[in-house]
């Protein structure tokens, strides 16, 4: 496979060979995809944000997924956001045809294509960035929140297993916030819900997460809300 071929298949920004905590409870590697459409200031991988080509080859991966056949358990493709290359069913169906399992990190932003490729999935951590109504001050796109809603609404409907998660910047997403958005996963049947701590913080702000009764409030509306 030539390296035009590669990319029209997967933009293949990095790759981590071996976590533990990509998907729970499963040895997996991490395909990290190249591109994203939003741009979110307290972003972990912001080298994935331009769209290109990205730094390794699909068939390479492809080629090191084959040497850990019956040592991993899953492949994890996460970015950037996955769904918005064209080529991310193609390669999770080549992944599960080596005997993987697969998962998905994803914000959302394609609806259309997330659904074309739920069914070749068998878990999903959803990275939810505020209440629908804040999205476009965290994302800097206009309709971001509606779109994630949408995708997130999908994923509820699909059965697949999943997480919901907010990495908690005080500078964007106070108490109030993540209580809403507690509230909407609550009225929409979610059950796992995940905060993520955002670093560095800001000594001038306060961190909702380091209010000890914030997760409890959030338990009287989910039945398993974590910090991570």
């Amino acid at each position: 496979m030539n390296r035009a071929a590669d990319t029209a298949v997967l933009a293949v920004g990095g790759l981590t060979p071996l976590t533990t905590l990509d998907l729970p409870g499963r040895l997996s590697a991490v395909v990290f995809c190249q591109g994203c459409p939003w741009q979110c200031s307290y972003c972990h991988n912001p080298h994935l944000i331009p769209r290109g080509r990205g730094d390794r080859p699909w068939s390479g991966v492809l080629e090191f997924l084959q040497r850990r056949r019956g040592l991993l358990d899953a492949v994890v493709f996460s970015g950037g956001e996955p769904t918005l290359q064209s080529g991310l069913a193609r390669a999770l169906g080549e992944t599960r045809d080596m005997g993987f399992l697969t998962g998905l990190h994803t914000a959302g932003a394609y609806p259309e294509r997330l659904a074309r490729v739920l069914p070749l999935l068998d878990w999903v951590g959803f990275d939810l960035k505020g209440p629908v109504n804040d999205y476009a001050r965290i994302t800097g796109v206009p309709d971001s929140g509606r779109r994630a809603a949408v995708s997130a609404r999908l994923l509820l409907d699909s059965g697949v297993e999943h997480e919901f998660r907010t990495t908690v910047d005080p500078s964007l997403l106070q108490e109030a916030h993540l209580m809403e958005l507690a509230r909407w996963l609550q009225a929409h049947g979610a059950r796992r819900y995940v905060l993520q701590r955002c670093r560095p913080v800001s000594r001038d702000l306060t961190d909702p997460l380091d209010d000890a009764g914030l997760v409890e409030r959030m338990k009287t509306l989910l039945p398993e809300v974590l910090v991570r």
